[in-house]
């Protein structure tokens, strides 16, 4: 798949392309030619200015009053990237480098930030060559831009740092050698250029995106099984029902789980009980409001994404450069502590379906064995649930609402957006576990359902799923069948 940088504005799914492995960039003649011009009309501009302008004529943060001399500015853009490069922490996954890579190049291709384009060039050939920087977790406060993780990514560009190549760590330096790369002499302004931007949590956030739409589609089938398994009733997903509550993602939930119910011998068997707990009666209005503001939250996701996130703004066609604050993350921040609670919710009432499958109701034996005492059955995996579970609520504290001063009190409101980033990432991941666990649970329920079957839909689902995973008749190790499940999923 070549993800063409002349074309402006991508899309939620042409990101997604870039996960993959045979992804290319092609850095077209349109964005070449508005490199250039920019990139021309900063070095003419260069050669008249007498006024300092920030970050190409001065230092950087409250060193703004530092004027630098004309000799010395390539320098001052390669001591920026050196001593920026404090990511820590934990390495940032392959994939969500590969993002970084691909939306740095994209900024810089709109022809706003004054690159030269053997600098925009060189990161192409990198992703291309599926060479990946290495970097990591922690440092960025989010505004100034992703500094820090950027940092470390750009620093291969100068023959520095460390990279993965063939899933091999070792020195950036040495693999330039293998491709015949030079090192870059950074012209002015590029090493900010570089730095500033909100790639680091763009790429998680886009990435945390991607797998959320799909674990709340999965959920809707996995909640579907368990309603049948644990003999639910269908009512509550009557249309008319959610006609008067018109929310979008509270109808679509309810079809969708009478789509899946659909020709359920379980479900079409008259019913003892009146009303479902819940976790059950009530999934169109819970599932429902996440997969709400999921479609909002992909909106100012995808915004992002087609935006020039670096400072100063270099505005040719204007002929100004403007220090200005498109590097703050704070519309990332907000709206990546709104995704977190939107999946987490989603792990939430999970987690109770699966605890009203094993409490021995509605037919069904104590913890889903046929001996319970001898065996304690499904007891514990829904402990493991419930630590995930209560785990998510920490985590779910937002971020966006902290601050703290940097850089001398001249950076005195930071968004806090790459933790927001990195915490949802653990929210996501959690929730793929808390689903794995709720269908090892309704699955295993399912069968004391026999001989009557659920819809073919589900019975499809569950033949499949047995592929990897067994009906458990008495007590066996757990753990390999949770992970067994959870890679499931990634497939499905």
């Amino acid at each position: 798949m070549a993800f063409n940088i002349d074309q402006k504005i991508h899309s939620l799914a042409e990101a997604a392309e870039l996960l993959g492995e045979d992804a290319h960039i092609v850095l077209g003649d349109e964005a070449c030619a508005r490199i250039v011009k920019c990139r021309e009309y900063l070095d003419n501009r260069m050669r008249t200015q007498k006024e300092p302008i920030y970050g190409i004529t001065t230092g950087f943060g409250s060193l703004c009053n530092v004027s630098i001399d004309a000799q010395d500015l390539s320098q001052l853009q390669k001591n920026l990237v050196m001593s920026h490069a404090c990511s820590i922490g934990e390495e940032v996954p392959q994939e969500v480098v590969r993002l970084m890579m691909a939306f740095k190049i994209k900024s810089l291709a709109y022809g706003f930030s004054g690159v030269q384009l053997k600098t925009v060039q060189r990161l192409v050939d990198m992703f291309n060559n599926k060479v990946y920087p290495v970097v990591y977790q922690q440092g960025s406060l989010g505004a100034s831009g992703d500094l820090a993780p950027l940092a470390n990514m750009c620093l291969p560009l100068l023959g520095l740092g460390e990279v993965r190549y063939k899933g091999e760590k070792c020195p950036a330096a040495q693999i330039n050698e293998k491709f015949g790369w030079e090192p870059i002499t950074l012209a002015s302004k590029e090493g900010l250029a570089l730095l500033n931007g909100t790639q680091f949590m763009l790429s998680f956030a886009i990435w945390n995106l991607i797998k959320a739409k799909k674990l709340v589609a999965l959920a809707d089938k996995i909640a579907a099984l368990s309603i049948d398994a644990f003999d639910g009733r269908t009512e509550p997903f009557t249309p008319g029902v959610h006609s008067i509550r018109p929310h979008k993602g509270q109808a679509d939930t309810a079809a969708a789980i009478l789509g899946y119910l659909q020709g359920s011998e379980i479900a079409q068997r008259s019913k003892e009980h009146v009303q479902d707990p819940y976790s059950f009666r009530c999934v169109p209005q819970v599932h429902g409001a996440s997969k709400d503001a999921i479609a909002h939250i992909e909106n100012v996701f995808v915004t992002e994404m087609n935006s020039a996130t670096d400072n100063p703004t270099v505005l040719p066609d204007e002929d100004i450069i403007v220090s200005a604050g498109n590097f703050h993350g704070q519309p990332l921040a907000i709206h990546l502590d709104f995704l977190a609670i939107a999946i987490a919710e989603i792990g939430s009432i999970s987690e109770r379906r699966t605890y009203q499958l094993i409490s021995g109701k509605r037919g069904l034996p104590s913890f889903l064995v046929a001996k319970p005492g001898l065996n304690s059955g499904f007891m514990i995996p829904q402990y493991a649930q419930a630590s995930v579970v209560s785990q998510n609520k920490m985590l779910c504290m937002p971020n966006s609402v902290d601050t703290i001063d940097s850089s001398q009190g001249q950076e005195d409101h930071v968004s806090m957006g790459a933790n927001a980033a990195t915490k949802c990432y653990r929210v996501v991941n959690n929730v793929e576990t808390i689903l794995a666990i709720e269908l090892f649970n309704s699955a295993q329920a399912l069968e004391f359902r026999r001989p009557l079957k659920s819809s073919p839909v589900l019975e499809e689902f569950v033949a499949s799923y047995r592929q990897v995973v067994n009906f458990v008749e008495v007590d066996e190790v757990m753990y390999t069948h949770i992970n067994n499940t959870r890679d499931f999923l990634k497939k499905n």
